[in-house]
């Protein structure tokens, strides 16, 4: 039996944390996991009182926010497991969640991630993902399978190959991250997984979702539902992942689309909803992908560190 590391990444939600780590205790039956907890530069140092309350599992303190994928990594070097399970920490398990994930990579040795069915906490019955569709790289757009649908079950058997995994819940080989390496640590917040699924790609392997496995995911609690800090990341990731995986073509293509479609539209949009300070986060979010290379560590955007 493999052994599965749990990974979650911690920042200011103490309380939603415990309610995942909770979960795992009450619910998991997958007997080898290793549980890892990564605090995020949180304002208050949390390690103590949860060494304390959830005695086995390992804790870590990082002093600065590195974002979701930087985050994510310190878990990963520190992991022992053969296949590591990132999951948020709003996030709550299921039963034989583990075990169906890893019995994917376990039949499927040319499956480099998996991610369960995701439904929405506060909605239930209500799916989130069910796989994604395929890119189109020159608009940046493709569609969550099942999205505020109800479930039926009419994806039960939908298992298998898709596009992109979800990455509020998704277990990877660690064999195939020592081919493809880590999540790049530059999109901070949003479509490093996506980017991470290309690189897999392009390593050899293939990308999965298992809709006998389910997850519930209490969406963006630790950024907001509509945030500046979201809408400038999404912005500014949608192009920065263009950049880095679309080809010379597909980028020219994507920039005049997203200025003279998408940039307006937005704006419209914003000005309807009095969204203040939306606008200023769009054009922040153009303006670091010109003055910035596709390697730039630099968020353009005020972190706690």
């Amino acid at each position: 039996m493999k052994l599965v590391s749990i990974i979650t990444v911690n920042y200011d939600q103490p309380k939603v944390t415990e309610a995942l780590l909770a979960s795992i205790l009450t619910v998991n039956t997958y007997p080898n996991i290793e549980v890892i907890v990564i605090d995020n530069g949180s304002n208050e140092n949390y390690i103590a009182q949860w060494a304390a309350g959830y005695p086995g599992f390992t804790f870590i303190r990082s002093e600065t926010n590195l974002g979701f994928a930087g985050g994510n990594n310190i878990g990963i070097l520190a992991a022992k497991g053969d296949y590591l399970f990132l999951v948020n920490n709003d996030t709550e398990f299921t039963p034989k969640l583990v075990e169906l994930l890893a019995e994917t990579l376990d039949k499927h040795p040319g499956t480099a991630v998996v991610s369960p069915k995701i439904h929405y906490f506060d909605l239930p019955g209500i799916i989130q993902y069910a796989g994604f569709t395929p890119m189109n790289f020159y608009t940046c757009r493709n569609s969550c399978i099942g999205q505020f649908e109800k479930d039926s079950g009419q994806y039960d058997n939908a298992s298998g190959i898709t596009a992109f995994v979800h990455g509020a819940a998704m277990m990877i080989r660690n064999a195939a991250i020592a081919k493809a390496g880590l999540m790049a640590e530059n999109f901070f917040l949003y479509y490093e997984e996506m980017d991470w699924c290309e690189r897999f790609k392009k390593a050899g392997y293939v990308i999965e979702a298992n809709m006998q496995a389910l997850i519930y995911h209490k969406e963006s609690i630790s950024v907001g539902k509509n945030s500046l800090l979201k809408e400038y990341f999404m912005n500014r990731n949608r192009i920065l992942f263009i950049r880095r995986n679309g080809s010379f073509m597909q980028n020219l293509v994507f920039r005049i689309y997203f200025l003279l479609v998408v940039t307006p539209r937005n704006i419209l949009s914003y000005k309807k909803a009095k969204q203040k300070g939306f606008t200023n986060a769009l054009f922040k979010a153009i303006w670091w992908n010109f003055s910035h290379s596709v390697n730039s560590g630099e968020t353009g955007w005020p972190i706690k560190r």
